[in-house]
This record gives C-alpha cells, structure tokens and sequence, in this order.
C-alpha cells in the first residue's frame, strides 16, 4: 500500500501487516491501521505492531510528528472480542482475574499521551469503545465526514474502560462527556466538531493529505524540545492545581531559554525565514517536577 505514491512498509514481521509505516521526508511518520476486514478492531496482531509502530517513530530522530489513520470503513470499531467462545477464555486467568492484555494488549491507551512527539489522528470512518479511547489519548483529531463515534460501553454491559473517563471530559466537557458514556448512542463527526471532539471534518478523499499537511506544519516550524514539554505539561497539569502548574511553568521557561532552540526560533523569527531546528535530545521534562 502507498500514501500518495509513498512505498508503505509493514510495522514489524511477526505482526504481518496489520498497521504500516510510512515515515516522509517532511518529519512525519504515518501509520496506519491495515485490518479493513476486522474495520480495524484492536486486538493481538494490530496491538503489538500499534506499538511497535510507536516505538519506532518515537526513537527516529528525522520524525518530529506522528498521523494515525485507518484504512477501509473504519478508523478502530473497538476490540477485537473474536466471538462469545474466546471471550470468556481470553478474559478470565486461572485465578479467575480479568487478563485484558490477550485483548488489548500489554499496554494502555495512555501511553500515546507520554511521547515526546505530537499524534495527530486522521479518523477515517467508524471510531467505537477502544477506538474511540486510543483516538482520545491522541494529541489532535481531524475525521472524516460522516464518520460515526460512539463510546458504546454501557451498551455491552461494559463501563468506561481504559482512561476514557479522565481523558473524555477534558476534551468534550463534563456534561457532554456524560450524555455520551451513559447514553452509549451514535454519533457523527459533525457533532464531534461542534463538541471539540476533533479539531476539523474534512472530505474523506481528503483527510490524510489534510492531517499530514498539518502534521508537517508542525514538523518544519516547532522545536521538538518545546513539543516535548509542552505535552508533559499539558497531561501533567491536568493533575495540578494553577499555582502548582504555573511554579513548574515558570522553571520550563528558564530551562526552555537556555536551549540553542530559543535562540534559533527568535532569530529565524526577525530573518523571516523557516526556523532550522535540532532533533530533541533526551528525555523531556515536566511530568513530575
């Protein structure tokens, strides 16, 4: 498969296709979910190569953004629960615990929100329960027109699973937030702009090329080092009270203008020209101080 006359590779061998890669020569790494059969339901297979995916785009240095899309009818239509056989025996360990990693995998959805760099969602159609979670978790959303959101849970006896109850309210709001995890209905993405949900619906002959446009935006005009801490800010402060969040602030702004990007982003800014930034270098910081 090929984005725009772009070779795609396969994320790693032993998860066969199941998300491609496709790392630009603009900074941007684009990977897509390659399950249309399954509309790209999270399980086994697209999980660990999800991850894999991840993990490589975040340790390439030339990739300063990230574009997550779906290929076919969906974007994620939630996991991959097989049928009513595997459930019970996917689910259940010996000591008669919940053992969700058969199902989701070993790690939460969460984890998108601790990388450096930017993951900009590309929602090419139906985004349910796990997927609408892994949608949430990532930094900005454009969809498709017409493509359909629900967070479904209360509709299969479920609750709000894998950090949705944190992540949906700061995105959408509390009461909106509640309208949908209780109600569990359907819902589009026209609505899912009006509620702030995703940033813009976009012809869906269009959206990857608008995604990517946006996510090379990023990659040629912002230093990776601000990205980085800004989004530890970002999900860090969520946790803070302002004047917790302001003291830290105040410490990242004289660590930030101590950097050769300061200076490099104010001289470009008074030369008129496009800034030339380094690759980050090392952690950031900002989660916990």
């Amino acid at each position: 498969m090929s984005v725009e006359g772009r070779v795609v590779e396969p994320a790693a061998a032993e998860s066969a296709d199941a998300v491609l890669y496709d790392a630009l020569d603009t900074g941007v790494a684009v990977l897509t979910f390659n399950r249309p059969e399954r509309m790209n339901a999270w399980g086994g297979g697209l999980a660990a190569a999800f991850y894999a995916c991840i993990d490589r785009a975040e340790a390439d240095p030339a990739v300063r953004a990230i574009v997550v899309t779906g290929r076919g009818r969906a974007f994620c239509a939630g996991a991959d629960m097989g049928n009513l056989s595997t459930i019970g025996s996917a689910s259940i360990d010996s000591a008669g615990n919940a053992d969700m990693d058969q199902l989701v995998g070993e790690r939460h959805p969460h984890f998108v929100t601790s990388l450096r760099k930017p993951v900009i969602a590309a929602i090419n159609g139906a985004c349910a329960g796990y997927g609408l979670t892994q949608a949430l978790m990532c930094d900005v959303r454009f969809a498709a027109a017409g493509a359909k959101f629900t967070t479904s849970f209360a509709r299969r006896g479920l609750i709000a699973e894998y950090g949705i109850s944190w992540i949906l309210p700061r995105v959408v709001g509390w009461s909106a937030a509640l309208d949908l995890l209780l109600s569990g209905r359907v819902f589009y993405a026209e609505e899912a702009a009006e509620l702030g949900m995703v940033k813009e619906v976009v012809v869906p002959d269009e959206l990857l090329s608008r995604a990517i446009e946006y996510a090379e935006d990023i990659a040629a005009n912002c230093a990776p080092s601000s990205l980085a801490v800004i989004k530890q800010q970002l999900y860090a402060d969520a946790m803070r009270d302002v004047v917790h969040a302001s003291a830290v602030a105040e410490k990242l702004m004289h660590e930030s203008m101590q950097r050769p990007d300061f200076i490099e982003g104010i001289t470009s800014f008074f030369e008129k020209r496009p800034p030339n930034f380094p690759p980050a270098n090392g952690p950031a910081k900002g989660h916990d101080q």
